[in-house]
């Protein structure tokens, strides 16, 4: 099977920008994700966040199945220790129901946000992450309309009922949750934009310790974050404005937004600082077309990958979309001389 490539789209607020303006960005880009040809669409979940704008993802995936006709679509992800399985159930039954065979229904435990917004999503109790593998089962319980006969809840329905159900992907950055993908035999995204370090590990691991139960097969993949320009120079310029958003959310400083490239580049580093991007840069991929297209390659190889998932986050729109533009075109190229 051919490799895959998608994308997980955070709605980054840029500075000078405003929330509204970043989800109509999201919109388009789905739009053109679908032009280009990427398999999937996925959307993400953060709270008391001012620099990103995505704070419940299936209000913003119902919203992309209304302005696109093919591409699938779904949550990178659903922070589900918060919520009722059952209910989360239900929103994806009717995203289902309203776009029959295009909804991905990720969760990850991560709580995506600080202290204050988890006690606030669990109206001031500690969010319970250990109940996350139960929280797994009943998901997919509800959404399969599979309630055992003994069930407390039996003859009930996640509704609106639907003739097929979203498929549950695991998302993580740890052994943890390789593990517990494989155990529950579901498909595994490792978020190697949170986590540069010991994903190859993991997924060989997933792949190792799969349980296979009516046909299911291992699927693997990794999103990273990725900035493609025409030229090496270009990226790395219009990379420095992440490299400054990450340095300066790793030290907790106020942020209006992504910076703009000048202001990255004027700006003093620390030489702790200095080695905070550094580090940053094993989450990422900078180049150009051939540069980023070989690394991509040589990385979904490292993973055993199914698919790649890209993330890019930049001060100006059109940068933006310039970098998923380009890694498509270098695809079409680099497969047409297989």
């Amino acid at each position: 099977m051919a490799l895959r490539y998608s994308i997980l789209d955070q709605s980054p607020v840029s500075e000078g920008s405003n929330p509204g303006e970043a989800l109509k960005q999201t919109a388009i880009l789905a739009q053109s994700a679908e032009q280009w040809g990427y398999t999937r669409f996925w959307v993400s979940e953060h709270h008391d966040a001012q620099t990103l704008a995505g704070s419940s993802p299936e209000i913003l995936i119902s919203h992309l199945g209304a302005v696109t006709e093919t591409i699938r679509l779904g949550s990178g992800g659903v922070m589900l220790p918060h919520y009722s399985s059952f209910k989360i159930a239900e929103n994806f039954k009717l995203l289902e129901a309203l776009y029959p065979g295009r909804i991905d229904a990720g969760v990850g435990r991560a709580p995506g946000g600080m202290p204050r917004a988890s006690l606030a999503l669990n109206e001031g109790r500690p969010r319970n992450i250990d109940r996350f593998p139960e929280q797994i089962d009943e998901l997919s319980m509800y959404l399969n309309d599979a309630i055992p006969d003994d069930h407390l809840y039996h003859g009930m329905k996640a509704t609106p009922l639907t003739p097929s159900a979203p498929p549950i992907w695991i998302l993580g950055s740890s052994m943890t949750s390789a593990l517990l993908a494989a155990d529950k035999g579901l498909p595994y995204m490792f978020a190697h934009f949170i986590n540069g370090e010991g994903g190859q590990d993991y997924t060989r691991t997933y792949r190792e310790r799969f349980v296979s139960a009516e046909g299911n097969v291992p699927y693997v993949g990794f999103a990273i974050f990725v900035v493609c320009q025409e030229t090496e120079e270009e990226a790395e310029r219009v990379a420095s404005s992440l490299d400054l958003a990450l340095s300066m959310g790793a030290q907790g400083m106020p942020s209006k937004g992504t910076p703009s490239p000048e202001k990255a580049q004027a700006y003093e580093y620390s030489k702790f600082e200095k080695l905070l991007v550094a580090e940053n840069r094993k989450r990422m991929v900078v180049g150009n077309p051939e540069q980023v297209g070989a690394r991509l390659e040589s990385l979904a190889q490292e993973y055993g990958a199914d698919e790649v998932m890209l993330v890019s986050i930049a001060y100006d729109f059109e940068s933006k979309l310039k970098t998923f533009r380009l890694v498509a075109e270098q695809l079409r190229k680099s497969n047409q001389k297989k």
